[in-house]
């Protein structure tokens, strides 16, 4: 299922942002601080309503289609996803099958499945409230993988993770053959997973493309203010960066 915005806008932040992601495609929006990309990603799943142009996921104006039906396409771990209540991880996970009608059984076996998948099945009669920050977030993960999404949006999906983990998310991720629109800030990261990257500055995307397309020292210089060396990683070939950490440049 695509997801295409057509010339969003919200006042003072987004300034007619266009950009495609084709079904199956791995997509990120990467930039600096305040550059729009959280805000870009709460249009997509409907925390943010546009001030001018049109969200569609799978061709449907997403402001025309019932947030339910919505919700059984789209799934979404965002930065402000915060538990208060005393759940266990399990119930925690469960919440992602609220959009469908399945069985006691099924949501029971796909819940387990997806705790498994980001290493956290050890962790399902646990309370949410005593985890750590990195095993909240693959919970968290969890819980949208249960959904079951056709479209995934993830803000920061390797905060708070260790490396492994970040690695392993993300290797998740890029397996389960549904469109993804991922906020990252590790430039190396996007362009090891990333089919296609969008790049933010104030509120417009100033580039998209294949991460070798976009990942020059040009951008990287005008964009986020920094020099760095664009290398071919030896085994994926994938461009890396090596920052020059001694100068930043304004």
């Amino acid at each position: 299922m695509d997801v295409r915005l057509d010339h969003v806008t919200v006042d003072a932040i987004l300034h007619g942002v266009d950009l495609h992601a084709a079904a199956g495609e791995v997509h990120g929006i990467v930039g600096p601080n305040g550059s729009g990309k959280s805000t870009t990603l709460r249009c997509v799943y409907r925390a943010l309503e546009p001030d001018g142009g049109v969200v569609r996921i799978g061709g449907r104006d997403i402001s025309t289609t019932k947030i339910r039906d919505t919700a059984g396409d789209l799934a979404a771990l965002t930065q402000d996803s915060h538990v208060e209540f005393d759940f266990t991880v399990a119930e925690v996970v469960a919440m992602g099958r609220l959009p469908h009608r399945s069985t006691p059984r099924q949501d029971e076996e796909i819940v387990a499945d997806a705790l498994s998948r980001v290493d956290a099945a050890h962790l399902a009669d646990r309370s949410f409230l005593t985890l750590s920050g990195g095993e909240r977030q693959r919970v968290l993960i969890a819980r949208a993988l249960a959904q079951q999404p056709k479209v995934l949006v993830l803000d920061e999906p390797t905060n708070h993770l260790d490396i492994s983990h970040q690695l392993a998310v993300l290797t998740l991720v890029r397996g389960l053959g549904v469109t993804v629109l991922a906020v990252l800030h590790d430039l190396n990261l996007a362009a090891a997973y990333c089919d296609r990257l969008h790049v933010l500055d104030h509120g417009r995307v100033v580039c998209s493309g294949k991460p070798e397309e976009v990942l020059t020292p040009e951008v990287l210089h005008e964009v986020f203010h920094v020099r760095a060396h664009v290398v071919r990683h030896p085994t994926s070939g994938v461009p890396q960066l090596l920052f020059e950490h001694q100068e930043v440049v304004r």
